[in-house]
Protein backbone atom coordinates (compact mmCIF):
# COMPACT_ATOMS: atom_id res chain seq x y z
CA UNK A 1 0.00 0.00 0.00
CA UNK A 2 2.89 2.44 1.04
CA UNK A 3 5.05 1.44 -2.09
CA UNK A 4 1.72 2.67 -4.27
CA UNK A 5 1.26 5.78 -2.42
CA UNK A 6 4.46 7.05 -3.08
CA UNK A 7 4.68 5.48 -6.70
CA UNK A 8 4.48 8.36 -8.13
CA UNK A 9 7.35 10.76 -6.09
CA UNK A 10 9.90 8.25 -6.09
CA UNK A 11 9.69 5.82 -9.32
CA UNK A 12 13.02 4.56 -8.99
CA UNK A 13 13.29 4.34 -5.32
CA UNK A 14 14.45 1.02 -3.72
CA UNK A 15 11.09 -0.54 -2.60
CA UNK A 16 12.68 -2.44 0.49
CA UNK A 17 14.59 0.95 1.40
CA UNK A 18 10.83 2.62 1.51
CA UNK A 19 9.14 -0.04 3.62
CA UNK A 20 12.11 0.77 6.11
CA UNK A 21 11.63 4.06 5.81
CA UNK A 22 8.08 3.58 6.61
CA UNK A 23 8.77 1.49 9.38
CA UNK A 24 10.54 3.98 11.17
CA UNK A 25 7.78 6.77 10.43
CA UNK A 26 5.53 4.32 12.49
CA UNK A 27 7.17 3.65 14.77
CA UNK A 28 7.42 7.06 16.14
CA UNK A 29 10.99 8.05 15.10
CA UNK A 30 12.38 11.40 14.33
CA UNK A 31 13.99 11.50 10.61
CA UNK A 32 17.36 13.60 10.71
CA UNK A 33 19.06 15.52 7.72
CA UNK A 34 21.87 13.14 7.18
CA UNK A 35 19.20 10.14 7.13
CA UNK A 36 18.18 8.50 3.96
CA UNK A 37 14.48 9.60 2.60
CA UNK A 38 12.12 9.58 -0.29
CA UNK A 39 12.67 11.93 -2.51
CA UNK A 40 9.37 13.06 -2.29
CA UNK A 41 9.65 13.34 1.63
CA UNK A 42 12.03 16.10 1.03
CA UNK A 43 10.18 18.07 -1.45
CA UNK A 44 7.05 18.33 0.54
CA UNK A 45 8.80 19.44 3.62
CA UNK A 46 10.35 21.80 2.17
CA UNK A 47 7.27 23.02 0.57
CA UNK A 48 6.00 23.14 3.73
CA UNK A 49 8.66 24.47 5.66
CA UNK A 50 8.96 26.86 3.26
CA UNK A 51 5.86 28.62 3.08
CA UNK A 52 5.31 28.67 7.11
CA UNK A 53 8.83 30.64 6.98
CA UNK A 54 7.49 32.46 4.37
CA UNK A 55 4.21 33.21 6.50
CA UNK A 56 6.32 34.22 9.30
CA UNK A 57 8.15 37.13 7.24
CA UNK A 58 5.08 38.26 5.86
CA UNK A 59 3.11 38.25 8.56
CA UNK A 60 4.89 41.41 10.15
CA UNK A 61 4.03 43.26 7.65
CA UNK A 62 0.01 43.51 8.44
CA UNK A 63 1.04 44.12 12.20
CA UNK A 64 4.23 46.43 11.60
CA UNK A 65 1.58 48.62 9.85
CA UNK A 66 0.77 49.61 13.17
CA UNK A 67 3.77 49.91 15.51
CA UNK A 68 4.25 53.87 14.84
CA UNK A 69 0.37 54.00 15.62
CA UNK A 70 -0.04 51.97 19.10
CA UNK A 71 -2.53 53.73 21.19
CA UNK A 72 0.09 53.86 24.22
CA UNK A 73 3.70 52.68 24.76
CA UNK A 74 3.31 49.60 26.30
CA UNK A 75 1.43 48.37 23.56
CA UNK A 76 4.11 49.81 20.98
CA UNK A 77 6.83 47.37 22.88
CA UNK A 78 4.20 44.86 22.71
CA UNK A 79 3.82 44.76 19.46
CA UNK A 80 7.35 45.74 18.65
CA UNK A 81 8.36 42.79 20.38
CA UNK A 82 5.57 40.33 18.49
CA UNK A 83 7.32 41.53 15.67
CA UNK A 84 10.72 40.78 16.20
CA UNK A 85 9.40 37.30 17.12
CA UNK A 86 7.98 36.91 13.83
CA UNK A 87 11.15 37.64 12.65
CA UNK A 88 12.96 35.34 14.28
CA UNK A 89 10.43 32.17 13.58
CA UNK A 90 11.44 32.35 9.89
CA UNK A 91 14.68 32.09 10.81
CA UNK A 92 14.41 29.39 12.46
CA UNK A 93 12.27 27.70 9.83
CA UNK A 94 14.38 28.72 7.12
CA UNK A 95 17.36 26.85 8.97
CA UNK A 96 15.63 23.94 9.12
CA UNK A 97 14.90 24.05 5.46
CA UNK A 98 18.21 24.59 4.44
CA UNK A 99 19.31 21.20 6.28
CA UNK A 100 17.38 19.52 3.67
CA UNK A 101 19.77 21.05 0.72
CA UNK A 102 17.75 24.43 -0.42
CA UNK A 103 19.28 27.55 0.69
CA UNK A 104 17.85 30.42 1.99
CA UNK A 105 17.99 32.49 -1.31
CA UNK A 106 16.25 29.94 -3.72
CA UNK A 107 13.02 29.89 -0.83
CA UNK A 108 13.07 33.26 -1.00
CA UNK A 109 13.04 33.84 -5.13
CA UNK A 110 10.28 30.97 -5.47
CA UNK A 111 8.32 33.33 -2.66
CA UNK A 112 9.30 36.90 -4.79
CA UNK A 113 8.75 34.74 -8.15
CA UNK A 114 5.33 33.46 -6.60
CA UNK A 115 6.28 29.63 -7.18
CA UNK A 116 5.96 29.30 -3.48
CA UNK A 117 2.91 30.32 -1.31
CA UNK A 118 2.34 32.18 1.94
CA UNK A 119 -0.83 31.57 4.31
CA UNK A 120 -3.54 33.45 2.61
CA UNK A 121 -4.45 35.33 6.20
CA UNK A 122 -1.75 37.52 5.43
CA UNK A 123 -3.17 39.15 2.36
CA UNK A 124 -6.13 40.79 4.60
CA UNK A 125 -5.50 44.25 5.68
CA UNK A 126 -5.76 45.49 9.24
CA UNK A 127 -7.53 48.74 8.93
CA UNK A 128 -8.08 49.40 12.38
CA UNK A 129 -5.99 49.16 15.83
CA UNK A 130 -8.64 46.23 16.83
CA UNK A 131 -7.20 44.25 13.90
CA UNK A 132 -4.57 43.94 15.99
CA UNK A 133 -6.03 42.47 18.82
CA UNK A 134 -8.15 39.92 16.12
CA UNK A 135 -4.65 38.64 14.15
CA UNK A 136 -2.95 38.05 17.71
CA UNK A 137 -6.66 36.22 18.98
CA UNK A 138 -7.62 34.65 15.91
CA UNK A 139 -4.84 34.52 13.56
CA UNK A 140 -2.46 33.62 15.94
CA UNK A 141 -5.02 31.27 18.03
CA UNK A 142 -5.30 29.26 13.86
CA UNK A 143 -1.48 28.89 14.24
CA UNK A 144 -1.06 27.59 17.16
CA UNK A 145 -3.68 25.16 16.69
CA UNK A 146 -1.67 23.94 13.33
CA UNK A 147 1.51 24.26 14.99
CA UNK A 148 1.45 22.45 18.37
CA UNK A 149 0.67 18.84 16.48
CA UNK A 150 3.75 19.80 14.51
CA UNK A 151 5.86 19.60 17.73
CA UNK A 152 5.70 16.19 16.95
CA UNK A 153 6.52 15.92 13.41
CA UNK A 154 8.54 13.30 12.08
CA UNK A 155 11.30 15.46 10.54
CA UNK A 156 13.77 16.60 13.50
CA UNK A 157 14.65 19.79 12.57
CA UNK A 158 11.54 20.75 12.55
CA UNK A 159 9.92 19.55 15.35
CA UNK A 160 12.72 21.48 17.50
CA UNK A 161 12.43 24.62 15.69
CA UNK A 162 8.28 24.35 16.45
CA UNK A 163 8.80 23.83 20.09
CA UNK A 164 9.77 27.37 20.41
CA UNK A 165 7.63 29.00 18.13
CA UNK A 166 4.78 27.39 20.00
CA UNK A 167 5.83 28.93 23.23
CA UNK A 168 5.85 32.73 21.76
CA UNK A 169 2.77 32.18 19.72
CA UNK A 170 1.09 31.19 22.64
CA UNK A 171 2.24 34.50 24.24
CA UNK A 172 0.73 35.67 21.08
CA UNK A 173 -2.22 34.66 21.29
CA UNK A 174 -2.69 35.80 24.78
CA UNK A 175 -1.40 39.50 24.09
CA UNK A 176 -4.27 39.79 21.02
CA UNK A 177 -7.12 38.03 23.28
CA UNK A 178 -5.96 40.69 25.72
CA UNK A 179 -6.04 43.61 22.95
CA UNK A 180 -9.81 42.71 22.01
CA UNK A 181 -11.17 42.17 25.47
CA UNK A 182 -10.09 45.82 26.64
CA UNK A 183 -11.96 46.66 23.23
CA UNK A 184 -14.83 44.95 23.88
CA UNK A 185 -15.13 46.11 27.49
CA UNK A 186 -14.60 49.96 26.18
CA UNK A 187 -17.31 52.33 24.98
CA UNK A 188 -19.67 51.20 22.50
CA UNK A 189 -17.29 52.86 19.49
CA UNK A 190 -14.46 50.26 21.17
CA UNK A 191 -16.82 46.82 21.67
CA UNK A 192 -18.02 48.07 17.87
CA UNK A 193 -14.91 48.02 16.31
CA UNK A 194 -13.61 44.42 17.95
CA UNK A 195 -16.58 42.94 16.55
CA UNK A 196 -15.95 44.41 13.21
CA UNK A 197 -12.35 42.76 13.35
CA UNK A 198 -13.72 39.41 13.92
CA UNK A 199 -16.52 39.81 11.57
CA UNK A 200 -13.66 40.69 9.12
CA UNK A 201 -11.29 37.90 10.48
CA UNK A 202 -13.47 35.03 11.75
CA UNK A 203 -13.82 33.25 7.76
CA UNK A 204 -10.12 34.05 6.58
CA UNK A 205 -9.01 32.52 10.04
CA UNK A 206 -10.96 29.24 9.16
CA UNK A 207 -9.51 28.93 5.98
CA UNK A 208 -5.94 29.17 7.66
CA UNK A 209 -6.00 25.17 8.13
CA UNK A 210 -6.05 24.75 4.40
CA UNK A 211 -9.14 23.28 2.13
CA UNK A 212 -11.76 20.28 3.25
CA UNK A 213 -10.02 17.50 3.85
CA UNK A 214 -11.69 15.87 0.44
CA UNK A 215 -10.21 18.72 -1.59
CA UNK A 216 -6.78 18.64 0.20
CA UNK A 217 -4.53 17.21 -2.59
CA UNK A 218 -1.70 16.68 0.20
CA UNK A 219 -2.93 15.56 3.48
CA UNK A 220 -3.00 11.98 2.94
CA UNK A 221 0.47 11.10 2.01
CA UNK A 222 1.84 14.14 4.17
CA UNK A 223 -0.06 12.41 7.44
CA UNK A 224 1.77 8.97 6.30
CA UNK A 225 4.64 10.45 6.73
CA UNK A 226 3.97 12.31 9.93
CA UNK A 227 4.43 15.65 8.55
CA UNK A 228 1.22 16.58 9.60
CA UNK A 229 -0.04 14.74 12.18
CA UNK A 230 -3.81 15.79 11.97
CA UNK A 231 -6.60 16.79 9.31
CA UNK A 232 -7.23 19.95 8.08
CA UNK A 233 -11.13 19.56 9.43
CA UNK A 234 -10.19 18.38 12.95
CA UNK A 235 -8.16 20.91 13.11
CA UNK A 236 -10.76 23.34 12.03
CA UNK A 237 -13.09 21.87 14.20
CA UNK A 238 -10.97 22.20 17.91
CA UNK A 239 -10.48 25.65 16.68
CA UNK A 240 -14.44 26.64 16.23
CA UNK A 241 -14.74 24.54 19.68
CA UNK A 242 -11.99 27.07 21.64
CA UNK A 243 -12.77 30.56 19.58
CA UNK A 244 -16.80 30.31 20.16
CA UNK A 245 -16.86 29.91 24.06
CA UNK A 246 -13.74 32.95 24.06
CA UNK A 247 -16.01 35.25 21.73
CA UNK A 248 -19.14 34.82 24.07
CA UNK A 249 -17.57 35.84 27.41
CA UNK A 250 -16.03 38.81 25.29
CA UNK A 251 -19.69 39.63 24.61
CA UNK A 252 -18.77 39.51 20.89
CA UNK A 253 -20.82 37.65 18.22
CA UNK A 254 -19.55 34.73 15.76
CA UNK A 255 -20.49 35.91 12.38
CA UNK A 256 -22.43 32.85 11.27
CA UNK A 257 -26.20 32.31 11.37
CA UNK A 258 -25.45 28.87 11.31
CA UNK A 259 -23.41 28.60 14.79
CA UNK A 260 -25.31 25.83 16.96
CA UNK A 261 -24.18 23.21 19.54
CA UNK A 262 -24.07 19.81 18.29
CA UNK A 263 -24.72 17.66 21.24
CA UNK A 264 -24.30 14.32 19.06
CA UNK A 265 -20.18 15.32 18.40
CA UNK A 266 -19.88 17.51 20.87
CA UNK A 267 -18.60 20.65 19.49
CA UNK A 268 -20.32 23.85 17.07
CA UNK A 269 -21.44 23.32 13.62
CA UNK A 270 -20.61 26.00 11.87
CA UNK A 271 -20.47 27.32 8.20
CA UNK A 272 -17.82 26.44 5.55
CA UNK A 273 -15.62 29.43 4.47
CA UNK A 274 -16.12 30.49 1.03
CA UNK A 275 -13.68 28.57 -0.15
CA UNK A 276 -14.03 30.50 -3.83
CA UNK A 277 -12.39 33.21 -1.93
CA UNK A 278 -9.70 31.62 -0.41
CA UNK A 279 -8.50 30.07 -3.90
CA UNK A 280 -9.07 33.36 -5.65
CA UNK A 281 -6.49 34.74 -2.75
CA UNK A 282 -4.12 32.16 -3.70
CA UNK A 283 -3.93 32.56 -6.92
CA UNK A 284 -2.77 36.66 -6.07
CA UNK A 285 -6.15 38.44 -6.61
CA UNK A 286 -6.76 38.76 -2.24
CA UNK A 287 -6.85 42.59 -0.87
CA UNK A 288 -3.09 42.95 0.03
CA UNK A 289 -1.45 40.55 -2.48
CA UNK A 290 0.22 42.89 -4.94
CA UNK A 291 1.30 44.99 -2.03
CA UNK A 292 2.83 42.26 0.45
CA UNK A 293 4.86 40.86 -2.72
CA UNK A 294 5.96 44.06 -3.48
CA UNK A 295 6.96 44.94 0.29
CA UNK A 296 9.28 41.49 -0.13
CA UNK A 297 10.49 42.43 -3.19
CA UNK A 298 12.02 45.83 -1.93
CA UNK A 299 13.49 44.54 1.01
CA UNK A 300 15.11 42.26 -1.03
CA UNK A 301 16.61 45.26 -3.58
CA UNK A 302 17.43 46.89 -0.43
CA UNK A 303 19.15 44.56 1.40
CA UNK A 304 21.38 43.64 -1.84
CA UNK A 305 24.41 45.95 -0.33
CA UNK A 306 24.53 44.14 2.58
CA UNK A 307 24.54 40.75 1.02
CA UNK A 308 27.14 41.41 -1.45
CA UNK A 309 29.27 43.12 1.59
CA UNK A 310 29.05 39.54 3.09
CA UNK A 311 29.75 37.68 0.01
CA UNK A 312 33.27 39.49 -0.62
CA UNK A 313 33.98 39.66 2.60
CA UNK A 314 33.51 35.77 2.90
CA UNK A 315 35.87 35.27 -0.93
CA UNK A 316 38.71 37.58 0.85
CA UNK A 317 38.62 34.89 4.23
CA UNK A 318 38.38 32.16 1.57
CA UNK A 319 41.09 33.35 -0.67
CA UNK A 320 43.38 34.14 2.83
CA UNK A 321 43.14 30.57 3.86
CA UNK A 322 43.65 28.88 0.40
CA UNK A 323 46.83 31.14 0.53
CA UNK A 324 47.74 29.97 3.72
CA UNK A 325 47.36 26.20 2.89
CA UNK A 326 49.44 27.06 -0.33
CA UNK A 327 52.58 28.73 1.82
CA UNK A 328 52.21 25.67 4.39
CA UNK A 329 53.14 23.51 1.64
Amino acid sequence: MYAQMVKSEATNEDPEMLAAFQARIDAGERIEPKDWMPEGYRKTLIRQIGQHAHSEIVGQLPEGNWITRAPTLERKAILLAKVQDEAGHGLYLYCAAETLGVTRDDLTEQLLSGRMKYSSIFNYPTLTWADIGAVGWLVDGAAIMNQVPLQRTSFGPYSRAMIRICKEESFHQRQGYDLIRKMAEGTAEQKAMAQDALNRFWYPSLMMFGPSDKDSVHSTQSMAWRIKINTNDELRQKFVDQTVPQAKFLGLTIPDENLKWNEDKQGWDFSEPDWSEFYEVLKGNGPCNTDRIEARQKAWRDGAWFRDGLMGHAKKAEARRNAGRIAAE
